[in-house]
């Protein structure tokens, strides 16, 4: 593997290891209690603050029991097999596309979620720490946010704080959705600016 396609694969881990971990609707701290990693250290590396290492990869892929190429993303993940549609939302087909290949500060995702045969039910919401922009590109995303339901569609562009519990799901049944995410997992946020004319 070059140089280049390990830093993104380390940059694209920490998304990896949240998104296996919410999929099978179990906590961080839950995590650490059955491995023995620490709270910090696991929150750290899923917010792309901290390069996992070997022993922690291994402990968390038994675990989630993936294999390893798994968690790399080095190999397609298995099919998934039926979905509930209460658990729908942080689906288990999501596909998540790293865009920026540094571990750490400000990154950005674009993100993927299938066609659904029938409408989901409400997504399941999680909370972290971080600050998150999202713009959705195709389809209909519905955003969960604290009581609030949203559904947005191409242009559609919403900030929060993600200590706010959210979760998104398709919300349409007419193709996939497809959307980018800016996240700052110590509170970054992008900073929009406009230019005046003669600048």
């Amino acid at each position: 593997m070059a140089g280049d396609d390990v830093t993104r694969t380390l940059a694209a881990m920490g998304p990896r290891l949240r998104l296996v971990r919410e999929r099978r609707g179990t906590t961080l701290a839950a995590v650490c209690r059955a491995t023995g990693i620490s709270p910090s250290v696991l929150s750290r590396i899923e917010t792309g603050r901290r390069k996992p290492t070997l022993e922690v990869l291994l402990q968390l892929a038994k675990e989630y029991d993936v294999a390893l190429d798994e968690l790399a993303g080095t190999t397609p993940a298995p099919a998934a097999g039926p979905r509930s549609t209460a658990r729908h939302g942080f689906g288990e087909d999501k596909a998540v596309l790293p865009l920026t290949p540094y571990v750490g500060g400000l990154h950005a995702h674009k993100h993927v979620l299938p066609a659904v045969a029938e409408p989901p039910g409400r997504p399941r919401q999680v909370s972290h720490e971080g600050y998150e922009w999202l713009c959705v590109l195709y389809g209909r995303l519905w955003l969960a946010l604290g009581t609030q339901d949203l559904v947005l569609t191409a242009g559609d562009i919403v900030e929060f704080d993600t200590r706010t519990p959210h979760g998104v799901a398709n919300a349409g049944s007419a193709g996939p959705v497809e959307y980018l995410v800016m996240f700052g997992p110590q509170g970054e946020r992008p900073r929009p600016r406009t230019l005046q004319a003669g600048f």
